[in-house]
């Protein structure tokens, strides 16, 4: 199983980004999403994900971001409005998938300027 993350770039503090994660690859089962990011100098932390039909945020994101998915198009997102510079940093998108076995992504940088 494979993910492919895009939509990174360079925006402007109050701006709009929509990330993607593609999955590929043979599974039986998805079983939780996310999306994790890390800062320069900083330890990856949680950014959102969707478990057995839930959402979850973290509190820095919450009302700004919003993470979906498309099981059509074996894909997921992460809508981020209202950036700040401190939401900097390398995105990866994660999966658990077969119950226990867990994949990353390559991350795609986001650059938010004051």
């Amino acid at each position: 199983v494979q993910l492919q993350a895009s939509g990174g770039g360079l925006v402007q503090a109050g701006g709009s980004l929509r990330l993607s994660c593609l999955v590929s690859g043979r599974y039986r089962t998805l079983n939780a999403w996310g999306w994790y990011r890390q800062a320069p100098g900083k330890q990856r932390e949680l950014v959102a994900s969707i478990s057995g039909g839930s959402t979850n945020y973290a509190d820095s994101v919450q009302g700004r971001f919003t993470i979906s998915r498309d099981s059509t198009k074996n894909a997921m997102y992460l809508q981020m409005n209202n950036l700040k510079p401190e939401d900097t940093g390398v995105y990866y998108c994660n999966i658990h998938f077969n119950g226990w076995d867990s994949t990353w992504g390559q991350g795609t940088q986001v650059t938010v300027s004051s």
